[in-house]
């Protein structure tokens, strides 16, 4: 019997463990530790530039044109294939051109420069043209060619046309000005960003030596955070009795404490209703008597009474009054209902249940709180025990914790960190003294750049110089009535300094066109062919191609670095790890030179951890949860023989009245018929009959009621009686269940306890290793993430990048925008100026008209050009006869 209640109760404890391990599997997680955050280094550098407003519209002004000429993607298939022919060529030594793909690739790269080709080859032919245009242009007008004729027709619309001409040639020489303005801000705009490459390179190498010189107390800080996790273990085993012990007890009172509450629960209540239970069963026992002895006194001389009184008035009714007419009726009517003066509940045969009261009166001696208590207090103890019986494997765990701490703090000195960082800071100090080196000839170079291109613009601004002051003159000193012939020296010096400017424009413009053709073709090439992939990260790839700088590395960064060219590392994928701040042990994947999850594996730490924990062995047999003289006690409340009383005869009796009928209303309708009768001794005699029983209903039936109605006050009898029928009926069986829980926890504690001690030992050793698990995960997350953050290389090639695209290659462009913008416009400002200086200008000769037919016609002057002057309206024409003039 004993065996089979022990199965029942463990596969009643397994089925519950299943329920619930859930809930249970979130409890026996660790807590979550805090260890702070890794000291982050402080870096200087910050690549961000502005390029100010004008700056910036310029360069997207370019980028525009640069997208017009080249709108093609970057040829990443082309490049790549064009490099790997370029370093497979150099490796073998020769070149091979007549190779079908290497006339492909020729082809490919035509057709994706095809817009720089056009518009360098437009260039090449102004440059080429322009000169030879100039040379015929000035051979021609030495021949009074072209304009060269100091001669000058008039006509109807001349002011129109001057006017005209003024404006295009201003507003020509405006756009020539904005051109020159852009040229000169490009170029000031390199010469200023050069000035502060030195703060912003040597910002770069205070970063990289930052990074190496914090990476080691980062290290140290990993390693001092091991406290974190062992004052934690050692917090939760000094607690193990409270945490291990309570595990344990909240298992094993799945089933012991519904056992033990079924002692302390009468029908589903606690233990203090379970009392007030018997109390109120005591009280209904205690009001059944007391009611029993009122009841049975009272009924015995009620029913004498009532006898008397009938029999009475019987003897009054037989009175020969009772014969005269009219007095019969009612006497009739009276005799009739004498029968009612009678009892209705007769409780003298029902037997007492003293027994029963003097049962539950020893019962309820019995303390049953204390009795269960002691169990509860017994299985209570189970974390006490707990903490007892594991002192020796708690202090064993102790001291383990100082050993697996000199593993940990040795952390840094297996890690190869000092030989790497003295290597690193050798070459950050070689590559920075080497840079610093060239500074002197940067800014040398930079200075003879900048004189060129103040050269080169000031070409530009000596034209535009003849242009203005050609205006401001021939527009100042021009007047509309004087004659060709007869012009002003400061009109006449407008025009010649518009010629000047011609002159300057056929010079200057050939060598400015040479400028701007080999600047746009090597900025217009690096801006498509490196900028900008560099930011879209297609030059990455390039980077990346297997086997491009090697036929045997397929990587180049791992080959160089760990002689493994196979190891996927990419310089897209270190730059993009740099980029986003995370570590350069998982940047460059040191990993291959120093695994550290070897190291940090977790089974080194907490191996020997787990071994002491199979050691504890927790015994609960002596754990007793109810007593034989508990048992004993239980039972006793079964043996109380309340459910021997004859509860359907009380029951009936209760529900029975004290009298047939209500004595005060038949007193009254007694009284009521004698009224009808004649006035006389008849009359007086059932009065009295009516008094009498008046005052048996007073002084007997008044006090029965009230001796029943104080006992419903408390308890009616009818519901005591109910309720010791109700509890008589469910005691037994409740305390049989009650017992039988109890010893089948009794049985689980004893022989089944070992499962559940074991299973809770080992979530207990899961949170502590937990505690391990977590801090090696922190460390493993450090490492990837904080510690030594690369993040000064990716800025370092962002500073490069900086530097060569928005610094240099961007001015670059908008100088040979800005220039090449004001050599076309040459071309027009030419051929307007040409036009324009013949109304400013002196001339030689007129037309002349004739008075009476106003035909103009040329007249000779005998001279150097074979045209003589005549008066025209008494005005003489002077001849200007000067080489200038000619010109």
């Amino acid at each position: 019997m004993a065996g089979k209640v022990g199965l029942l109760c463990v596969l009643m404890f397994w089925g519950c463990t299943v329920c619930k391990s859930q809930f249970y599997l979130e409890k026996s997680q660790s807590e979550t530790l805090e260890f702070g955050s890794v000291p982050a280094a402080v870096y200087d550098t910050h690549v961000y530039h502005e390029n100010g407003a004008i700056l910036g519209i310029l360069f997207h002004m370019v980028h525009a044109f640069l997208f017009v000429v080249q709108p093609n993607p970057f040829p990443q298939d082309l490049v790549t294939k064009i490099a790997q022919e370029t370093f497979g060529t150099y490796g073998s030594g020769r070149i091979e051109y007549h190779k079908p793909e290497n006339v492909v690739l020729t082809l490919q790269a035509i057709y994706y420069e095809i817009g720089f080709i056009v518009c360098a080859s437009l260039g090449v032919l102004f440059v080429l043209l322009m000169p030879l245009v100039g040379l015929c242009f000035c051979m021609c007008r030495c021949c009074d060619n072209c304009g060269g004729e100091m001669h000058q027709r008039q006509k109807k619309n001349a002011d129109c046309r001057r006017g005209c001409l003024t404006t295009l040639l201003f507003t020509t020489s405006l756009v020539i000005s904005a051109g020159v303005l852009c040229a000169y801000a490009a170029n000031q705009n390199i010469s200023n960003q050069l000035r502060g490459v030195k703060k912003l390179v040597n910002s770069n190498f205070r970063d990289l030596k930052t990074l190496v010189n914090d990476t080691p107390s980062q290290i140290e800080y990993l390693a001092s955070q091991y406290n974190t996790a062992k004052n934690k273990v050692l917090s939760d085993l000094d607690n193990i009795g409270p945490l291990l012990g309570k595990r344990i007890h909240d298992q094993l009172g799945k089933e012991v404490r519904p056992a033990l509450d079924g002692a302390l629960n009468m029908a589903g209540v606690k233990v203090e209703r379970a009392i007030k239970a018997m109390r109120e069963t005591k009280e209904a026992l205690e009001n059944v008597s007391v009611s029993l002895e009122i009841l049975q006194d009272g009924t015995s001389k009620l029913q004498v009474n009532l006898s008397n009184v009938r029999n009475s008035l019987s003897n009054t009714l037989n009175d020969p009054a009772c014969s005269a007419p009219g007095v019969s009726n009612t006497c009739n009517a009276i005799r009739n209902t004498l029968g009612q003066l009678a009892i209705s509940a007769n409780f003298t045969a029902l037997p007492d249940v003293n027994t029963q009261l003097n049962n539950v009166n020893d019962v309820l001696k019995t303390d049953l709180s204390n009795i269960v208590q002691k169990g509860y207090s017994t299985f209570n103890n189970t974390p006490g025990m707990v903490k007892n019986q594991t002192k020796n494997v708690v202090a064993g765990i102790k001291g383990m914790l100082d050993s697996i701490g000199s593993n940990i703090t040795g952390f840094s000195k297996h890690l190869p960190i000092q030989s790497i960082l003295s290597n690193v800071t050798l070459y950050i100090n070689q590559g920075q003294s080497m840079i610093e080196d060239y500074y002197p000839l940067i800014d040398d170079y930079d200075f003879y750049r900048w004189i060129g291109c103040i050269v080169v613009c000031c070409m530009v601004v000596l034209i535009l110089a003849f242009n203005f002051l050609g205006l401001l003159c021939g527009s100042c000193g021009y007047d509309k009535h004087s004659s060709p012939t007869t012009r002003g020296c400061v009109s006449n010096t407008g025009g010649n300094l518009l010629m000047a400017g011609v002159g300057f424009s056929f010079i200057f413009s050939w060598l400015l066109m040479l400028v701007v053709c080999i600047t746009f073709t090597i900025g217009g090439n690096l801006q498509k062919l490196v900028c900008e992939p560099f930011q879209s990260r297609e030059l990455f790839k390039v980077l990346d191609t297997p086997y491009l700088i090697t036929p045997y590395w397929k990587n180049s960064i791992p080959g160089f670095l760990y002689q493994n060219s196979e190891i996927d590392l990419t310089i897209e994928k270190v730059y993009s790890d740099c980029k986003n701040k995370k570590g350069i042990y998982t940047a460059l994947q040191l990993d291959n030179i120093f695994n550290i999850s070897d190291f940090l594996n977790t089974s080194m730490y907490t191996k020997d951890v787990v071994d002491m924990f199979d050691k504890v062995n927790v015994d609960l047999s002596d754990i007793t949860l109810l007593d034989a003289a508990g048992k004993q006690n239980l039972q006793s409340f079964t043996n109380t023989g309340i459910g021997n009383i004859d509860y359907p005869a009380y029951l009936a009796e209760v529900n029975k009245g004290v009298t047939k009928v209500d004595l005060l209303a038949f007193a009254n309708n007694l009284e009521a018929q004698a009224d009808q009768l004649p006035r006389g001794a008849l009359e007086n005699a059932l009065k009295g009959h009516a008094s009498s029983i008046r005052l048996i209903h007073s002084q007997q039936v008044v006090p029965m009621e009230q001796a029943m109605k104080y006992v419903r006050a408390r308890s009616t009898l009818n519901q005591s009686i109910r309720l010791l029928q109700r509890t008589a009926s469910d005691l037994p069986n409740k305390v049989t269940n009650v017992i039988s829980a109890i010893d089948a926890a009794q049985y689980l504690i004893t022989h089944n306890a070992s499962f559940v001690v074991n299973q809770e030992t080992e979530k207990y050793m899961e949170v502590i290793v937990g505690y391990f698990k977590q801090y090696i995960k922190w460390v493993r997350d450090s490492m990837a993430m904080d510690v030594a953050a690369c993040q000064p290389i990716s800025n370092f090639v962002d500073v490069a990048e900086m530097i060569a695209c928005t610094f240099v290659i961007d001015s670059v462009n908008t100088f040979w925008f800005g220039l090449g913008c004001c050599t076309i416009f040459l071309i027009p400002s030419i051929i307007i100026s040409v036009k324009l200086a013949k109304f400013y200008r002196r001339m030689d000769t007129e037309d002349v008209y004739d008075d009476v037919e106003t035909i103009p016609m040329k007249t000779m002057e005998i001279g150097n050009n074979g045209y003589h002057n005549e008066h025209l309206q008494g005005i003489q024409n002077p001849v200007m006869t000067s080489a200038v003039e000619n010109w």
